[in-house]
């Protein structure tokens, strides 16, 4: 029996674009985890690939899209397992002002391979 990543290459590589799209990753090459939080337009494209990446992938270590009213924010963890094929990604802790707020949160930045 053959693996997935051998017999889908071609529809993994176009989740893959389709989240690169979304989160707009060749323009910024970050993420801020308190914007994505913010921002349920993109958590809701993304966890509509759910039955896509089921199909696709191996899903079984994609804690967000095996049992997703069980993580605290599935699309996250859609976001790293899947990118990690064409990524490096970096986290690290990040501050910003917004609205005279003090905001804490983390920084996703994702470098090619």
């Amino acid at each position: 029996m053959r693996l997935k990543n051998e017999l889908y290459k071609k529809e993994q590589n176009e989740i893959l674009d389709k989240i690169i799209d979304i989160l707009k990753l060749d323009k910024d090459g970050c993420i801020i985890l308190h914007e994505i939080d913010q921002d349920k337009n993109k958590q809701k494209k993304i966890m509509e690939l759910i039955p896509d990446i089921r199909k696709y992938f191996s899903f079984t270590l994609i804690y967000g899209a095996t049992k997703p009213d069980k993580a605290k924010r599935p699309y996250l963890s859609i976001i790293k397992s899947i990118t990690k094929t064409r990524f490096k990604i970096m986290s690290c802790d990040h501050r910003y002002k917004k609205d005279g707020e003090i905001i804490r949160t983390k920084k996703y930045v994702f470098m090619k391979k």
